[in-house]
């Protein structure tokens, strides 16, 4: 009777898991859409609730890793979820007075206001999902028991990941419909209450669960371990150096590719904001089909055939975006206030782009994956650095946007391409392990 109970799975704590791992996604993909609406006040603010959102993994990237090695897994999975909440409520903050909002409107410097408290809102949701992120892989994967099922856990929260990026875009672009000089945060306030409410009962289910917590039971050997001094270190490998870049132009271009498609569409006369988030929506379903096809082939296809694969393909697919006139239409699935969800026509380019989410699913593993072999006792520091340059999903679609200002959108797709470029080199290259003499044990 003791075996049975010790072997039993613990279903209630991996629900809870697969609910964050959503969130985490859920939580992202709301920056980039609700950036049509500050942008219709300042067209150079479009991306920066992005931005704010992904400074925050520079930020606490390395710190949520020695917190969870301090306090353990639900500690600083409470601590994420509190933290998440509270941003979740100040972004709400900005909608009482929001852009294009005349009740309780002084004028500009209101708007101004709100926009600056929605942007520290942004911001403290990226520490909650950065936090979430260090803690949801490893925790799932000490549900599971490690091994095939621990890495099962894992990918079924990313497809739930993908499954929520699929939808904040859409229920965003529903929600805002045709952006006006009235649009305002208000209108997404349904959306923020939704999230506050998944945040809330996630923290009281988890506080309730017992969770096991490995790594606490071997503090004395981590502090000794840490005590010890070498010469060597993570960066002192090649090809975790030019993986640290390649991951920070990843996560720039997955964040970039939908999060431009959606302005351009919003502002396309035939298309418009709810349109463009349905649109955006398709190309993180097709990341969800991405990854459950890579599952399934990753045992007999190498990561590094793979990722040069899938590179060099959303290299071609973006090059024809960018070259096709916009004159050249093609009917894809949208909403619209007046016609429900229905085929509209949208610029050729778009379906090109939207197909690059089969591409970039599987990248951030892949290079992951090659950038902390052979590592050893270093892929823990590796981990946190990997961490720090998810910050590239703000920095890259800022630029981008600027370029998109001089360019124009389609242009500004050019800086897309030489970011997978280098993805491509990375995967042929840059991935090869030639520091073999480093000791790692």
């Amino acid at each position: 009777m003791e075996q049975t109970q010790k072997t039993k799975t613990p279903w209630v704590a991996i629900v809870t898991m697969f609910f964050m791992f959503a969130m985490i996604s859920f939580v992202t993909n709301m920056a980039a859409p609700f950036g049509n609406i500050w942008k219709n006040q300042y067209s150079w603010g479009g991306m920066l609730g992005n931005m704010m959102n992904f400074l925050a993994y520079l930020i606490m990237g390395i710190p949520a890793g020695k917190i969870m090695s301090r306090i353990g897994y639900k500690k600083t999975a409470l601590w994420a979820l509190g933290v998440g909440f509270a941003g979740m409520v100040v972004q709400y903050l900005s909608s009482l007075v929001g852009a294009g909002t005349a009740v309780f409107s002084v004028g500009q410097d209101t708007v101004m206001l709100n926009f600056v408290v929605y942007l520290l809102g942004a911001f403290i949701c990226g520490f909650c999902v950065c936090m979430l992120n260090t803690v949801v892989n490893p925790m799932l994967n000490t549900l599971g028991g490690g091994g095939n099922r621990g890495n099962q856990l894992i990918q079924t929260g990313g497809t739930l990941n993908s499954l929520t990026g699929t939808l904040t875009p859409l229920l965003v672009g529903a929600l805002i419909g045709t952006v006006t000089d009235r649009t305002a945060m208000s209108d997404v306030a349904p959306l923020l209450f939704i999230a506050m409410g998944v945040f809330a009962l996630a923290f009281i289910i988890l506080l309730f669960v017992a969770i096991p917590e490995p790594q606490l039971e071997s503090t004395q050997t981590i502090k000794q371990s840490s005590n010890q001094t070498t010469k060597y270190s993570a960066w002192s490998f090649r090809h975790l150096v030019l993986g640290v870049v390649a991951i920070f132009f990843y996560v720039g271009t997955e964040v970039g590719i939908p999060a431009e498609l959606n302005f351009y569409l919003t502002d396309d006369p035939l298309c418009g904001a709810a349109i463009g988030g349905a649109v955006a929506a398709v190309y993180w379903l097709l990341m969800m089909v991405g990854r459950a096809v890579s599952a399934t082939i990753s045992g007999k296809v190498s990561t590094r055939v793979q990722l040069s694969t899938v590179s060099l393909v959303a290299i071609v697919l973006i090059v024809v975006a960018i070259v096709m006139p916009s004159t050249v239409r093609v009917s894809m699935p949208g909403y619209s206030v007046a016609e429900g969800f229905a085929m509209f026509q949208v610029p050729l380019s778009a379906l090109f782009l939207v197909l690059c989410g089969l591409c970039t699913s599987l990248m951030w593993g892949a290079i992951f994956n090659l950038a902390v072999e052979g590592l050893g006792k270093y892929t823990p520091q590796a981990s946190g650095i990997f961490m720090m340059m998810v910050v590239g999903g703000g920095v890259m679609p800022l630029l981008q946007n600027w370029l998109a200002g001089s360019v124009g959108y389609m242009g500004s797709y050019w800086l897309v391409v030489a970011m997978l470029a280098y993805i491509l080199f990375y995967a042929i290259v840059g991935s090869k392990n030639v520091n073999k003499d480093i000791p790692v044990e």
